[in-house]
């Protein structure tokens, strides 16, 4: 269905499915000082050529505890949901030295499908805690599968939504590929973050220069899909994305900034 492709967090080197990446680094990481740290919400429009199927937002909360929240949301239109109500909210909570995560929450409801999903980082214990659940019945609550998982961490692990921002404080330079670690469950992947280059865009914002990535994800994880996946970053230091791009078997669906507040 056309929002299991563009789930808003798959399109992020933040997107998600029980993962977490590990990035080679010291633990004592500088705070992220960012323009967006400030606070940010993003406004998109979703879309599959000339139909518009529905609207997902970005927001950025700063605790005064010196952590921030990150948050997604994604929905479907009026005409999409009487045919395939979605309703989809991702959660995360980061240190703002390095963007750790410390828990991820994601709830998708789409169509038949409702899902409960939430992990905890345990940094000093070297795991990542996972609970999650899919409902047959959100009314009754009725469950149809649960799982707990313990997964063994090392290093600096970002949660999906953490390394979208992560990468959006990167240098992103063109011909660059940044590579992290990746764990799904018990398994490990690697993924490859491509800086293909510069590009204008047609946005809200007017034309604007911007940079070109593409997350790339070995093996069946968050970012493993029909086709590529592109970003598009505003090349300045705000590194908002204006244009997200996800390549399918009839064309492609695309995440358009509407508004950047």
């Amino acid at each position: 269905m056309l929002f299991r492709s563009l789930r808003i967090y798959r399109l992020f080197p933040a997107l998600l499915f029980a993962l977490s990446f590990a990035v080679a680094g010291e633990p004592n990481l500088p705070e992220v000082k960012a323009p967006w740290m400030k606070g940010e919400r993003l406004t998109f429009s979703l879309g599959w050529g000339p139909i518009t199927a529905g609207e997902a937002t970005l927001e950025v909360k700063p605790l005064p505890d010196g952590k921030t929240e990150f948050l997604s949301f994604a929905r479907g239109n009026s005409t999409i949901s009487r045919i395939y109500p979605v309703f989809d909210t991702v959660y995360t909570r980061v240190r703002n030295k390095g963007l750790m995560t410390e828990v991820f929450r994601k709830q998708l409801h789409e169509g038949k499908f409702h899902n409960t999903s939430v992990i905890r980082f345990d940094r000093k214990g070297e795991k990542a805690w996972l609970s999650d659940t899919v409902f047959t019945d959100m009314k009754t609550r009725k469950v149809k599968r649960s799982a707990d998982t313990a997964v063994a961490i090392q290093g600096v692990e970002h949660s999906i939504m953490s390394a979208f921002y992560y990468v959006r404080t990167m240098p992103l330079t063109v011909g660059d590929t940044s590579r992290f670690s990746a764990v799904s469950g018990k398994k490990r992947y690697e993924l490859k973050v491509l800086v293909h280059g510069r590009e204008k865009v047609e946005s809200v914002l007017g034309e604007v220069p911007c940079i070109k990535v593409e997350p790339v994800l070995d093996g069946d994880g968050i970012f493993n899909s029909n086709g590529r996946i592109f970003i598009w970053l505003t090349d300045d230091e705000r590194r908002i994305p204006v244009l997200m791009e996800c390549e399918i078997a009839l064309g492609s669906i695309k995440a358009k900034l509407k508004k950047a507040e």
